[in-house]
This record gives structure tokens, C-alpha cells and sequence, in this order.
């Protein structure tokens, strides 16, 4: 399908999210890939990895770009030739992209029961505020765990911990929006954190 939906949270950043609903030979044959990209994606076990792979092509055809404008670093962290920033995003069915001039991050996340027996892994100041009696823990929980992901592709430092260094502030669901800090060696540094629901996935995002 044609991309899902499209956000504009300032003039210099475009979020784009698409619902993957292609089969694996549509996306294939609907892109161009770079010789080490088309090893990677034909090397991936799963169709749902190669698909998400692809659709965040697809993604990048629609804000200008291709494959072959697309590069990694030593870390991981992917880059755009003419400088602008981008972070990238898949999980299941959906598969998000954000370009901006300024650093930003970027993740999508399932909704699921299964982010409770893992928050204790990247969860620490926010059991400060959070109650496993809450109607939406589940949905909190995934808003946290979204926000630490995206700051950590952000930040894209060797080192940096979820549960050590990145607190995400108290929130409502109903107002898309929080503040995290990162704390970590001895700078500390604010971000907004945006965040948003779908079809029971959140997706968050964050710019400087």
C-alpha cells in the first residue's frame, strides 16, 4: 500500500510510516538496491525482516531518496549522503522513516503483554511513577521502551544504557508527548519525545 501516514512536527522534519501489506517479490521488484544491500536482504532468514527492509526503501523513494543514498557507519547508525538526518524503523507489519536537518530517532513497537517481563531490563526511574494496576501499563511501558530505543539511535554512543542513562519523564497517553534526559558521562541532555498509536503499535519519535 501507498505510505500509511505522514507527520510534519516541524519544518525541517518529515516522519513517514508504511503498512506493510506488499509480498516480499512486490517490494522487491518495486526498488533498486546497492550490490551490499541486495547481499543483506537476500542473506535475511525471515520474509518479515526482508520485507520490512524493503518497505523502508519504499519509504525512502518517497522522500526523495534510494538505497544508494543510504550508508552506515562503524556503529550502525544510518546516514544520507547530503547530510541530512535519518533514523529508520520496522517492527511486524509496519516500517517507519524521519528525515530532518537536526539529529533524530525513530521507533515502532508492537503493543504486547510480553514488554512487562522485560521492562525490569530498561525500565529504572519510570517504576517511580508507574503502576501495574494501571489500565494502560502495557501501553506506557511500550512508550517508554519506543522513546529509549529512538534516543538510543539518537545518541548512537557505544556504552549507553536504557536503564542507567535514559529517563523518560512522567506522561499522559492522551497528549503524544513527553521529555527524557540522557545522563551519561557527566553531560546530561533534554529531548522531546513524541509518540503515537495505530492499529495496536506505538510509534515514537524524537528531534533535537
Amino acid at each position: 500500500m501507498p505510505v500509511y501516514k505522514t507527520l510534519q512536527p516541524n519544518s525541517q522534519t518529515t516522519v513517514k510510516i508504511w503498512k506493510i501489506t506488499e509480498s516480499y517479490d512486490e517490494l522487491f521488484q518495486a526498488v533498486k538496491l546497492k550490490p551490499e544491500s541486495l547481499t543483506r536482504v537476500l542473506g535475511m532468514k525471515s520474509e518479515l525482516h526482508q520485507r520490512g527492509f524493503l518497505s523502508v526503501r519504499c519509504l525512502l523513494a518517497e522522500l526523495g531518496y534510494s538505497d544508494f543514498d543510504l550508508y552506515y557507519d562503524q556503529n550502525g547508525k544510518p546516514h544520507l549522503k547530503d547530510g541530512r538526518h535519518i533514523s529508520i524503523t520496522h517492527s511486524f507489519t509496519f516500517s517507519g522513516v524521519v528525515i530532518s536537518d537536526k539529529k533524530t530517532g525513530i521507533d515502532i513497537e508492537k503493543n504486547r503483554e510480553k514488554v512487562k517481563l522485560i521492562a525490569h531490563k530498561f525500565s529504572n526511574y519510570e517504576f517511580c511513577y508507574l503502576s501495574e494496576d494501571e489500565i494502560d501499563y502495557v501501553k506506557k511501558l511500550t512508550v517508554i521502551w519506543g522513546a529509549k530505543e529512538a534516543l538510543y539511535k539518537l545518541y548512537a554512543t557505544p556504552g549507553l544504557s536504557f536503564y542507567n542513562h535514559i529517563l523518560v519523564i512522567p506522561f499522559d497517553l492522551n497528549e503524544g508527548q513527553t521529555t527524557a534526559w540522557i545522563d551519561y558521562k557527566d553531560s546530561k541532555n533534554r529531548f522531546d519525545i513524541y509518540f503515537l498509536e495505530f492499529e495496536d503499535f506505538t510509534c515514537v519519535y524524537t528531534v533535537t
